[in-house]
Protein backbone atom coordinates (compact mmCIF):
# COMPACT_ATOMS: atom_id res chain seq x y z
CA UNK A 1 0.00 0.00 0.00
CA UNK A 2 1.73 3.34 -1.11
CA UNK A 3 2.42 5.45 1.98
CA UNK A 4 -0.26 8.73 2.13
CA UNK A 5 1.38 12.45 1.44
CA UNK A 6 3.03 13.78 4.81
CA UNK A 7 2.48 17.36 3.73
CA UNK A 8 -0.34 20.00 2.16
CA UNK A 9 1.74 20.54 -1.08
CA UNK A 10 2.44 16.72 -1.69
CA UNK A 11 -1.51 15.95 -1.28
CA UNK A 12 -2.83 18.69 -3.24
CA UNK A 13 -0.50 17.35 -5.81
CA UNK A 14 -2.03 14.16 -5.21
CA UNK A 15 -5.83 15.11 -5.92
CA UNK A 16 -4.77 17.17 -9.00
CA UNK A 17 -2.81 14.24 -10.65
CA UNK A 18 -5.75 11.61 -9.79
CA UNK A 19 -8.64 13.86 -9.84
CA UNK A 20 -9.77 12.59 -12.96
CA UNK A 21 -10.51 9.14 -11.59
CA UNK A 22 -12.18 9.70 -8.84
CA UNK A 23 -15.95 9.57 -8.56
CA UNK A 24 -18.51 12.64 -9.03
CA UNK A 25 -19.13 12.90 -5.10
CA UNK A 26 -15.07 12.26 -4.60
CA UNK A 27 -14.54 14.74 -7.13
CA UNK A 28 -16.85 17.74 -5.39
CA UNK A 29 -14.65 16.63 -1.80
CA UNK A 30 -11.54 17.31 -4.13
CA UNK A 31 -12.55 20.99 -5.01
CA UNK A 32 -13.65 21.95 -1.94
CA UNK A 33 -10.51 20.57 -0.21
CA UNK A 34 -8.71 22.85 -2.10
CA UNK A 35 -10.12 25.53 -2.09
CA UNK A 36 -11.31 25.37 1.52
CA UNK A 37 -8.02 24.97 3.32
CA UNK A 38 -8.76 26.87 6.28
CA UNK A 39 -11.69 25.17 6.61
CA UNK A 40 -10.38 21.95 6.22
CA UNK A 41 -7.96 22.42 9.27
CA UNK A 42 -10.59 24.56 11.73
CA UNK A 43 -14.15 23.05 11.30
CA UNK A 44 -15.57 19.79 12.15
CA UNK A 45 -16.72 16.93 9.94
CA UNK A 46 -19.88 17.72 10.00
CA UNK A 47 -19.45 21.17 9.02
CA UNK A 48 -17.11 20.47 6.29
CA UNK A 49 -19.70 17.87 5.19
CA UNK A 50 -21.73 20.60 4.93
CA UNK A 51 -20.48 23.04 2.88
CA UNK A 52 -19.56 20.46 1.18
CA UNK A 53 -23.43 19.13 0.57
CA UNK A 54 -21.92 15.39 0.75
CA UNK A 55 -22.31 12.84 3.70
CA UNK A 56 -19.30 12.83 6.28
CA UNK A 57 -18.66 9.02 5.41
CA UNK A 58 -17.40 10.84 2.02
CA UNK A 59 -15.45 12.81 3.15
CA UNK A 60 -13.77 9.91 5.20
CA UNK A 61 -14.10 7.89 2.05
CA UNK A 62 -12.03 10.38 0.49
CA UNK A 63 -9.19 10.63 2.81
CA UNK A 64 -8.82 6.54 2.58
CA UNK A 65 -8.78 6.61 -0.84
CA UNK A 66 -5.20 8.86 -0.65
CA UNK A 67 -4.05 6.05 1.78
CA UNK A 68 -4.69 8.07 5.30
CA UNK A 69 -6.71 5.94 8.10
CA UNK A 70 -9.80 8.67 7.83
CA UNK A 71 -10.39 12.11 7.75
CA UNK A 72 -9.02 13.52 10.93
CA UNK A 73 -5.19 12.21 9.75
CA UNK A 74 -6.02 14.24 6.70
CA UNK A 75 -6.77 17.14 8.14
CA UNK A 76 -3.80 17.10 10.56
CA UNK A 77 -1.85 18.71 7.44
CA UNK A 78 -4.05 21.28 7.12
CA UNK A 79 -3.82 22.47 11.07
CA UNK A 80 0.32 22.03 10.38
CA UNK A 81 0.43 24.35 7.96
CA UNK A 82 -1.56 27.01 10.10
CA UNK A 83 0.72 26.57 13.09
CA UNK A 84 3.35 27.11 10.82
CA UNK A 85 2.35 30.06 8.87
CA UNK A 86 -0.30 33.18 10.24
CA UNK A 87 -3.34 32.14 9.59
CA UNK A 88 -5.71 34.49 7.74
CA UNK A 89 -9.42 33.97 6.85
CA UNK A 90 -10.00 32.03 3.56
CA UNK A 91 -11.02 33.51 0.10
CA UNK A 92 -14.43 32.62 0.36
CA UNK A 93 -14.42 33.17 4.32
CA UNK A 94 -13.23 36.80 3.59
CA UNK A 95 -16.33 37.33 0.72
CA UNK A 96 -19.20 36.17 3.43
CA UNK A 97 -17.30 38.81 5.73
CA UNK A 98 -17.65 41.35 3.51
CA UNK A 99 -20.87 40.51 2.82
CA UNK A 100 -22.09 40.55 5.93
CA UNK A 101 -20.30 44.06 6.79
CA UNK A 102 -22.29 45.42 3.77
CA UNK A 103 -25.81 43.93 4.02
CA UNK A 104 -29.01 46.40 3.95
CA UNK A 105 -27.11 49.41 2.08
CA UNK A 106 -28.53 50.68 -1.35
CA UNK A 107 -25.90 48.64 -3.57
CA UNK A 108 -27.42 50.44 -6.46
CA UNK A 109 -25.77 53.59 -5.50
CA UNK A 110 -22.93 54.48 -7.73
CA UNK A 111 -20.25 55.16 -4.57
CA UNK A 112 -21.46 51.58 -3.15
CA UNK A 113 -21.07 50.08 -6.14
CA UNK A 114 -17.24 51.55 -6.58
CA UNK A 115 -16.84 50.20 -2.91
CA UNK A 116 -17.71 46.42 -3.55
CA UNK A 117 -15.40 46.57 -6.60
CA UNK A 118 -12.59 47.68 -4.60
CA UNK A 119 -12.70 46.02 -1.50
CA UNK A 120 -13.85 42.43 -3.63
CA UNK A 121 -9.91 42.86 -5.52
CA UNK A 122 -8.12 43.93 -2.17
CA UNK A 123 -9.44 40.84 -1.29
CA UNK A 124 -8.23 39.14 -4.06
CA UNK A 125 -4.87 40.30 -4.15
CA UNK A 126 -4.71 39.49 -0.53
CA UNK A 127 -5.35 36.55 -1.48
CA UNK A 128 -2.72 36.18 -4.05
CA UNK A 129 0.10 37.61 -1.88
CA UNK A 130 -0.65 34.44 0.24
CA UNK A 131 -1.00 31.94 -1.89
CA UNK A 132 1.55 32.42 -4.75
CA UNK A 133 4.93 30.18 -3.64
CA UNK A 134 8.10 32.20 -3.67
CA UNK A 135 9.15 28.95 -5.55
CA UNK A 136 6.82 28.84 -8.33
CA UNK A 137 7.53 32.59 -9.14
CA UNK A 138 11.30 31.90 -9.32
CA UNK A 139 10.61 29.24 -11.60
CA UNK A 140 8.45 30.60 -14.07
CA UNK A 141 11.06 33.46 -14.36
CA UNK A 142 13.51 30.80 -15.32
CA UNK A 143 11.47 28.85 -17.48
CA UNK A 144 10.94 32.50 -19.38
CA UNK A 145 14.82 32.85 -19.24
CA UNK A 146 15.54 29.73 -21.00
CA UNK A 147 12.51 29.39 -23.63
CA UNK A 148 13.64 30.21 -27.36
CA UNK A 149 10.16 31.75 -27.90
CA UNK A 150 7.05 32.59 -25.27
CA UNK A 151 4.00 31.43 -26.50
CA UNK A 152 0.53 33.20 -24.91
CA UNK A 153 -2.62 31.72 -25.29
CA UNK A 154 -6.11 33.08 -23.73
CA UNK A 155 -9.13 33.97 -25.08
CA UNK A 156 -12.89 35.93 -24.17
CA UNK A 157 -11.64 37.14 -20.89
CA UNK A 158 -8.47 35.44 -20.72
CA UNK A 159 -7.13 37.68 -23.21
CA UNK A 160 -5.99 40.79 -21.89
CA UNK A 161 -4.00 38.98 -19.38
CA UNK A 162 -2.09 37.09 -22.47
CA UNK A 163 -2.39 40.15 -24.53
CA UNK A 164 -0.57 42.18 -21.87
CA UNK A 165 1.99 38.99 -21.01
CA UNK A 166 3.16 39.46 -25.25
CA UNK A 167 3.29 43.37 -24.91
CA UNK A 168 5.21 43.21 -22.26
CA UNK A 169 7.95 40.56 -22.81
CA UNK A 170 8.94 41.91 -26.41
CA UNK A 171 9.44 45.63 -24.36
CA UNK A 172 11.96 43.56 -21.79
CA UNK A 173 13.59 41.97 -25.47
CA UNK A 174 12.39 38.64 -25.26
CA UNK A 175 10.61 36.71 -27.83
CA UNK A 176 7.10 36.46 -27.26
CA UNK A 177 4.09 35.86 -29.70
CA UNK A 178 0.32 36.10 -29.05
CA UNK A 179 -1.59 33.04 -29.96
CA UNK A 180 -4.49 34.81 -31.23
CA UNK A 181 -6.70 33.20 -33.14
CA UNK A 182 -7.80 35.07 -35.75
CA UNK A 183 -9.66 33.95 -38.53
CA UNK A 184 -9.87 31.05 -36.77
CA UNK A 185 -5.90 29.75 -37.39
CA UNK A 186 -5.21 28.46 -33.63
CA UNK A 187 -4.36 25.50 -34.56
CA UNK A 188 -2.24 26.48 -37.50
CA UNK A 189 -0.34 29.32 -34.95
CA UNK A 190 0.23 26.63 -32.62
CA UNK A 191 2.34 23.91 -34.41
CA UNK A 192 4.97 26.42 -33.81
CA UNK A 193 5.52 25.31 -30.35
CA UNK A 194 8.55 23.53 -29.66
CA UNK A 195 10.08 21.98 -27.12
CA UNK A 196 12.96 24.55 -26.78
CA UNK A 197 9.55 27.25 -26.12
CA UNK A 198 7.15 27.83 -23.49
CA UNK A 199 3.65 27.82 -23.27
CA UNK A 200 1.74 30.75 -21.00
CA UNK A 201 -1.74 29.92 -20.84
CA UNK A 202 -4.47 31.28 -19.13
CA UNK A 203 -8.19 30.40 -18.83
CA UNK A 204 -10.81 30.42 -16.54
CA UNK A 205 -14.17 28.65 -15.99
CA UNK A 206 -16.00 28.20 -18.29
CA UNK A 207 -12.33 27.04 -19.66
CA UNK A 208 -12.56 28.12 -23.18
CA UNK A 209 -11.84 25.07 -25.69
CA UNK A 210 -9.07 26.96 -28.25
CA UNK A 211 -7.01 27.51 -24.72
CA UNK A 212 -7.35 23.45 -24.25
CA UNK A 213 -6.39 22.64 -27.43
CA UNK A 214 -3.28 24.65 -27.69
CA UNK A 215 -2.39 23.25 -24.35
CA UNK A 216 -2.76 20.04 -25.41
CA UNK A 217 -0.65 20.26 -28.27
CA UNK A 218 1.61 22.16 -26.30
CA UNK A 219 2.04 18.29 -24.19
CA UNK A 220 2.25 16.53 -27.30
CA UNK A 221 5.38 18.41 -28.04
CA UNK A 222 6.96 18.34 -24.79
CA UNK A 223 6.84 21.95 -24.23
CA UNK A 224 7.49 23.74 -20.78
CA UNK A 225 4.41 25.42 -19.70
CA UNK A 226 3.11 28.10 -16.90
CA UNK A 227 -0.63 27.95 -16.09
CA UNK A 228 -2.53 30.87 -14.94
CA UNK A 229 -5.93 29.63 -13.99
CA UNK A 230 -8.91 29.53 -11.03
CA UNK A 231 -8.48 26.17 -9.89
CA UNK A 232 -5.45 23.14 -9.74
CA UNK A 233 -8.45 21.38 -11.23
CA UNK A 234 -8.57 23.30 -14.19
CA UNK A 235 -7.77 21.54 -17.30
CA UNK A 236 -4.97 23.47 -17.89
CA UNK A 237 -3.37 23.03 -15.04
CA UNK A 238 -2.51 19.35 -15.29
CA UNK A 239 0.28 19.55 -17.98
CA UNK A 240 1.86 22.51 -16.18
CA UNK A 241 5.14 22.92 -14.88
CA UNK A 242 3.76 25.94 -13.02
CA UNK A 243 0.70 26.51 -11.94
CA UNK A 244 -0.94 29.75 -10.34
CA UNK A 245 -4.18 29.58 -8.69
CA UNK A 246 -6.08 33.01 -9.32
CA UNK A 247 -9.07 33.80 -7.30
CA UNK A 248 -9.70 37.04 -8.86
CA UNK A 249 -12.65 38.84 -7.62
CA UNK A 250 -16.41 38.65 -8.77
CA UNK A 251 -18.80 41.32 -8.39
CA UNK A 252 -22.38 41.00 -9.32
CA UNK A 253 -21.66 38.19 -12.53
CA UNK A 254 -18.63 40.40 -13.10
CA UNK A 255 -14.99 38.91 -13.10
CA UNK A 256 -12.36 41.20 -12.47
CA UNK A 257 -8.44 40.56 -13.68
CA UNK A 258 -6.81 42.63 -10.86
CA UNK A 259 -5.20 39.58 -9.49
CA UNK A 260 -4.20 37.99 -12.87
CA UNK A 261 -2.73 41.23 -14.32
CA UNK A 262 -0.72 41.82 -11.35
CA UNK A 263 0.24 38.01 -11.41
CA UNK A 264 2.01 39.38 -14.96
CA UNK A 265 3.36 42.09 -14.30
CA UNK A 266 5.39 40.32 -11.15
CA UNK A 267 6.52 37.63 -13.94
CA UNK A 268 7.78 40.33 -16.93
CA UNK A 269 9.32 42.99 -13.98
CA UNK A 270 10.60 39.77 -12.03
CA UNK A 271 12.31 38.29 -15.38
CA UNK A 272 13.66 41.94 -16.67
CA UNK A 273 15.57 43.04 -13.61
CA UNK A 274 16.51 39.45 -12.93
CA UNK A 275 18.26 39.34 -16.13
CA UNK A 276 19.82 43.22 -16.42
CA UNK A 277 17.20 44.13 -18.52
CA UNK A 278 15.61 46.61 -16.98
CA UNK A 279 16.63 49.70 -19.27
CA UNK A 280 14.60 48.38 -22.05
CA UNK A 281 11.57 49.04 -19.67
CA UNK A 282 12.00 52.82 -19.85
CA UNK A 283 10.30 53.20 -22.20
Amino acid sequence: MTSPPDNLESLRSAITSRYDQLSPRLKQVASFVLDNPNDMALETLAVNARRCEVQPSTIVRFAKVFGYSGASEMQRLFRDEILTAAPSPSYSERIRQFHERTDGIDRMQPYNVMQEFAESNIIALEHLREGVSEKDLARSVELIQQAHTVYLAGVRRAFPVSAYLAYSLSHVEKRAFLLDGVAGMTSEQSWMLGADDLLIAVSFKPYAPETLAVVETAAANDVPMIAISDSRLSPIAKEADVCFEIKDAEVRQFRSLTASMCLAQTLVISYAYKYGLDKAMEG
